[in-house]
Order: structure tokens, then sequence, then C-alpha cells
């Protein structure tokens, strides 16, 4: 890892990028993200592309008002201040030499800029160490998903023999020993003011929910600045909107749809599939963010691809078939030099142009948000273009849901709750599983795959 003094990486034109998920949509999302990039591009009247964001784009693209936090752990100045100082503690390793903040490092859009991070060992560790930015948005935490919140992330690097080698408890039972550290988890924690592993994970977390990438120039694009993006730049959305099938996997604020894709790099690492115990999800790895790529390269889950055209070289040539491989990759990609020069240009309006700092926009805490619109009342529902159709059911205790799966992708439905525990394994195209509730009350369902995809039961007595 970079020394704590390193100095910033600038950006460099054409090095930097992510996994670009270049994916073959389902023909309908195809023609709609096309529609989307005809509509964002119009034709001037000197024959150029002329910019008229349409409202759908901008709506796709918004930024949040909202950061999510959970009810257990809302945030207060006190606590974010408190997990600020943690990030950069040394004491929370074995060795009392890293940091959270040694292998993320701020300087570095919280990375490390390296293939892959070394902890206390100085043994390279399997995997690229991801950024930070917007994690408070993700679902599932590292590359496999292994974390359902960042509370429950804290605890893995803490622990993980090679790179902090040690323990909550014990980082606890040294923080105890600091009257600064006592005193800095009254205020934060006054109902439980000494320093422990549960006051640790909180702190961590609550801090990390305020790294928020700021708005870039395509943030100043989609809210109508046409003068923001060269046509260069917009050409290159056009392209990842329509050709290059990016927008499938990268989408929404920040550029991500947050589910694990196998798209055919080498290697032997087992990734979501070794979590989740099922074959279909081998070698498949969470989408990234492609906000503020310029800050960090390399890229990949494995740090293997260093720059961004050769990310998208990858996906015009670089497949390695298999029977896992995402049914989303584009098939026989070709781009020209210029469409991929304009594709690299359009993904460096994503990033800042000096090293970022947390965004200064008026953001709200909110707990996890109600299902939109009421429930419907129905035992079937569908799998389909990656979402639960409907997203929000209600039925009677006793009585059975069936979950059919009229999409092209390999699917699976997870219920993960001291009342039922039911997992469906690898559920093909056209296969449909049922699930019966025992007894009353909300329970949540989500695919182990693509696990953006949610699913809100209500049960009531008959």
């Amino acid at each position: 890892m970079p020394p704590a003094a390193s100095a910033p990486r600038p950006p460099q034109p054409g090095a930097f990028g992510a996994r670009v998920g270049l994916g073959a949509a389902a023909p309908a999302l195809v023609a709609a993200l096309s529609a989307l990039a005809a509509a964002a591009l119009q034709p001037g009247a000197h024959g150029g592309a002329e910019p008229r964001p349409a409202a759908a784009l901008a709506a796709r693209f918004a930024r949040p008002s909202l950061v999510p936090s959970p009810a257990d752990n809302p945030p207060s100045a006190a606590k974010i201040a408190l997990g600020s100082r943690l990030f950069q503690e040394r004491e929370l390793s074995a060795t009392a030499t890293i940091a959270c903040a040694s292998c993320h490092d701020p300087r570095l859009a919280f990375a490390d800029g390296e293939r892959t991070g070394r902890g206390i060992t100085g043994r390279p560790l399997a995997r690229h160490t991801p950024s930070l930015w917007n994690v408070a948005f993700s679902p599932l935490l590292f590359w496999d998903g292994r974390a359902s919140s960042l509370e429950q992330q804290v605890r893995f690097p803490i622990e993980h023999p090679d790179e902090m080698g040690s323990s909550l408890a014990a980082a606890a039972e040294r923080l105890r020993a600091r009257p600064d550290y006592v005193r800095d988890f009254r205020l934060a924690f006054p109902e439980h003011p000494q320093p422990s592993p549960l006051g640790i994970a909180r702190a961590l977390a609550a801090y990390e929910r305020t790294l928020v990438s700021p708005p870039t120039r395509f943030d100043q694009f989609i809210a109508g600045d046409a003068s923001a993006l060269s046509p260069s730049e917009r050409n290159g959305l056009a392209i990842f909107l329509g050709k290059g099938r990016c927008g499938g996997c990268h989408t929404g604020v920040n550029f991500t749809d947050y589910n694990f894709y196998d798209i055919g790099l080498p290697g032997d690492d087992r990734g979501r599939g070794a979590i989740i115990g099922l074959g279909a999800a081998d070698h498949a790895f969470k989408t990234p963010s492609l906000r503020e790529l310029a800050w960090t390269a390399p890229y990949m889950h494995d740090g293997s691809l260093a720059t961004l055209e050769d990310v998208v070289r990858h996906y015009e040539r670089g497949i390695v078939p298999r029977p896992t491989l995402s049914g989303d990759l584009p098939r026989n990609l070709s781009l020209s030099d210029g469409e991929r020069a304009n594709l690299v240009a359009f993904l460096e309006t994503l990033s800042s142009e000096q090293p970022p700092q947390p965004s200064s926009e008026a953001l709200l805490p909110a707990p996890s948000a109600p299902p939109i619109g009421g429930a419907v009342l129905t035992t079937s529902v569908s799998q389909v273009d990656k979402r639960f159709a409907p997203a929000y059911v209600r039925l009677g205790a006793g009585e059975r849901l069936t979950v059919l799966n009229d999409d092209t992708r390999t699917h699976n439905v997870r219920i993960y709750d001291p009342r039922l525990d039911f997992n469906s394994g690898a559920q093909e195209p056209h296969q449909s599983v049922t699930i019966t509730f025992p007894q009353p009350g909300s329970f949540e369902a989500f695919c182990g795959i693509h696990p953006s995809m949610r699913l809100r039961i209500d049960v009531v007595r008959r």
C-alpha cells in the first residue's frame, strides 16, 4: 500500500476506468437505453450533436437527497467525528501499523492505487481494494457481497489475519486504555459510553455513510447545462447507453446496479458463488460504481487492468468463455478507435477535476424506505428484467407464494429471517419456486445473484 505521506495521483488520460459492465440487456431494456441516448443527443443545426438531456435521462441519474441509514444507528455529529478518527486509528490493527485509511486513502478516492492491497503481514491480498465512495447506498459490501451492512463489514478487515490481524474486542480493549477515546465514546454513545466492538462498528459505519461523491460535469449536464460536456463526451454518453450497452449494469446515480456478474476475467476466484453456495454465481463479482474513476486505478476485482482502454478492450475481445458467463455481456462488441476514445472521454466526466471531497449537498439520513405504492393482493410474483413484479405483495398466513422466473437470467430467492430461512438455490428461466409463510408479519426476499431485486411480503391473518 502507498505510505501515509504519498501524494495524490492526478488523473491520467485513458488510464482510468472500472468494470464497465457492457451488459447485453434484454431487448426491451436495450431499446429503452438507446431511446434515452437518442433523446439526450439531438441533431444540431450544423449537423453536430447538440445536447438536450431528456427528462428520463435526468431522472435515471438524478442526485440523491437522502442517504440510507439504519434505524438502530442514526448519525450524529459526535458519532461521525469518532468514526472519522477511528478510520485513521492504527491501534485497530494487531501491530498498530495499519489503519482503515492505510488501504482506503482519502487522497486516492478511498482506494490505494495498487493492484491488490497489503496488510500487516505485507503479503498481497487476494483482491483489489475498492473505493468507499457512496458505500451507504450499497445493499451488500465487498466484491463478493459477504456483508449486508457497513456495521457488519467493519469486522472483516480488522479480523483478517493478513489485513489488520486483530478483533473488534481486542481493539475495544486497547481503546478503553485511552482517556481521549473514553471521552469520545461517551459523547457519541451516552447510553453505552465505554469503547466497545459495537460502538467501533457503528461509529465507523456512520462516518463511511458521509462519503457521498460530489457532483461532476456529468451532473451539471443532466441538470440542464448543455455546455458541461464536449461533443466527444456527449458521443461517449450515446455509446455508453446505446452501442456499448454499459447502462444495463452501470445505472442510477452511482452507475451501478449492485448486482453480481461473471464478466469473463481469467482466474479461479469463485466470488459470489462461494458466498451463497451457488455454482451459477461462480466468478461473479459486484458491479462497481463508475464515480470518481480517475482516482481509483487499477480496475476489476483483481486489479488486473490498468487503464480504461484495457477495460473496454476486455469486453471487445478478452472475455474468457465459461458456463457461468453473464448473459448481460455484449456479444461481438466492436468499437472504432474514435468510439473507444469518446467512451473514455464520457467516463472522465464522472470524476472530479481535483482530488474529490465528500459532497457538500444537504443530504438527509433516511431509514429503509417503504415500498413504493400499495401491496398487491396476490400469491404469484414474476422475476423479470432483474426485478420482482410486483415488488410488494400481501397474502394470508399459511398461503403459498409462487415466484416464477420470467427472465432470461438465472435467479435465486432468498429470505433470511429468524422466522423463515428460505433459499431457492439456482432458479433457471421458466422455473418456479413456492414459499409458505407460517406466521403473520413482514418479510423481505431478495435475489442472491442480483440483490438489487427486493420483494416485500406482508403476511396477514386470515
